[in-house]
């Protein structure tokens, strides 16, 4: 989960910036968290601001090849950890104040573009996907897991109508040799014939076979709540997001928790005693045409946000009951 760019330029266009500066509005100073540096685009603008501080973090260990020149410049406002959004809470904030967490659930060019990483389905070679301090690759998931299994992965995490029988070829497929990137690609195309012309046939097992790998679900999950206990009261939490899951994911852990009600239908008689949040407004902001114009790949960007209205540290969210079913089949990862 990194920053968006423009697939077809060189150039780092961070989505939806002027939204984002303007919604944590760093010029009033204050301690600032970048749980998906990237490329910086968002660390750059804010620390533009002399009275801030930016915390970055990045599960992409090529991350820390940018973060160590920005240190250079803002050596004592700058500070960067090579961690994932669950591994948040290790970091050590009870002193700082933190006014504003932001996430760009997005991929660079750089990582598109790295053949090692294989998250393109134009990419030559081996299964790959891993996006740092994983614990195995799309490789060892697509030659490993039997087809039930690489099914329910299609299924619920790329929305793929033919997931059973592009798992059923896939297992029929590696009897005889190792799938590796372009295997897999054509035999989605086997498939599927074409039968969507608006989108690459391969888009949404790709799509899942990332999610699965990177565990992007239980991290973003872990990536909220670590986040809005790190946020001090009317610190900002803002997210982009870029697929449908993720947007979900986002939107309910924000309503549920603006609003004074049973936090869990489980637990009915756990109430939050006043909401936790402040949701400023219920629907989503969206790239702008001049954006659209410069930035095509930010077409899907969704950015959302709320405001923590108390220093709550410990509070209650039925948000891993409400998403149970993509966290079992992300929990077949343990087979591996």
């Amino acid at each position: 989960m990194k920053a968006t760019i423009v697939s077809d330029r060189s150039e780092h266009y961070p989505v939806l910036l002027k939204e984002i500066i303007s919604i944590i509005s760093p010029q009033y100073g204050g301690t600032f968290i970048d749980c998906t540096f990237g490329q910086g685009g968002y660390t750059k603008e804010i620390l533009k601001f002399s009275n801030t501080k930016v915390i970055a973090i990045d599960r992409d260990i090529e991350s820390k090849k940018i973060a160590n020149e920005i240190e250079k410049t803002f050596e004592d406002r700058f500070f960067f950890k090579n961690i994932k959004f669950s591994q948040l809470k290790n970091l050590k904030l009870k002193n700082e104040n933190v006014k504003g967490v932001v996430f760009d659930l997005g991929y660079s060019l750089n990582q598109i573009k790295d053949n090692k990483k294989g998250l393109s389905f134009s990419s030559k070679g081996k299964l790959n996907m891993k996006l740092g301090l994983n614990n195995f690759s799309a490789k060892e998931m697509i030659n490993k897991l039997d087809s039930n299994d690489l099914q329910k992965i299609f299924r619920y995490f790329g929305e793929e109508k033919e997931a059973k029988k592009i798992a059923n070829k896939i297992v029929y497929e590696r009897i005889n040799h190792e799938i590796d990137t372009q295997d897999l690609v054509n035999i989605i195309d086997t498939v599927k014939r074409r039968k969507n012309s608006k989108i690459h046939n391969s888009t949404k097992v790709f799509q899942a076979i990332r999610i699965f790998v990177n565990k992007e679900i239980s991290e973003l999950i872990y990536g909220l709540i670590n986040a809005t206990r790190v946020l001090k009261k009317g610190g900002i939490l803002a997210v982009v997001s870029f697929h449908s899951l993720e947007d979900k994911i986002v939107k309910y852990f924000f309503r549920s928790l603006s609003e004074n009600k049973s936090i869990s239908r489980y637990q009915p008689n756990i109430i939050q005693s006043e909401p936790l949040f402040y949701m400023k407004q219920k629907k989503p902001i969206i790239p702008s045409k001049q954006e659209l114009s410069q930035n095509i790949s930010s077409r899907s960007a969704k950015l959302r946000f709320v405001i923590k209205k108390k220093d709550f540290y410990n509070f209650e969210t039925d948000v891993f009951e409400k998403f149970k079913s993509l966290i079992e089949v992300e929990n077949i990862s343990n087979k591996l």
